[in-house]
């Protein structure tokens, strides 16, 4: 998916399924764009050592999906690592994209097959598949919102 093919603003939808999934994306997309026209080594740049460089942001979010939709709604043993947020010299931005945009079409497979928004999630007790899209949501505009500090702070680049 291009640029130009990412949603756009989300707009009301009688189908919470879809509401939540149009979310999502948007948020996946403002994500996507902080990458947006740098290299490699500029993805991996930390203010001061400080917060987690785009590529770590976007390398996390990947891996917090699969957490949530694999482990969380499939029940599927995963893991987590500290080693997400400072990936190693082998992933690029465009691996890094891809693996992303492939992680969250998977994840939109996931929900538009699932039978319910009420299906149990085995990560934490009394939660839902409702519940984890929400949660995906709010772990996802975080860290946007930290991409853009990021970015700012490397060039001046600010926006969408």
């Amino acid at each position: 998916m291009t640029v130009e093919e990412e949603p756009g603003f989300p707009v009301g939808n009688p189908d919470e399924r879809e509401l939540l999934i149009s979310w999502l994306r948007f948020l996946r997309g403002a994500v996507v764009r902080k990458l947006d026209g740098i290299s490699d080594a500029q993805a991996r740049w930390r203010p001061d050592g400080k917060l987690i460089s785009l590529l770590g942001i976007v390398n996390h979010l990947t891996h917090v999906e699969w957490r949530w939709i694999n482990g969380g709604i499939r029940g599927e043993e995963v893991s987590r690592s500290e080693e997400e947020f400072e990936p190693g010299r082998g992933l690029t931005v465009e691996d890094a994209i891809a693996a992303y945009r492939r992680r969250g079409a998977e994840t939109d497979a996931v929900v538009r097959a699932s039978p319910s928004l009420m299906v149990p999630c085995h990560r934490e007790k009394g939660a839902d598949l409702r519940w984890v899209l929400l949660h995906l949501i709010n772990e996802t505009a975080r860290h946007a919102g930290h991409a853009d500090a990021v970015r700012e702070l490397l060039d001046g680049v600010t926006g969408e």
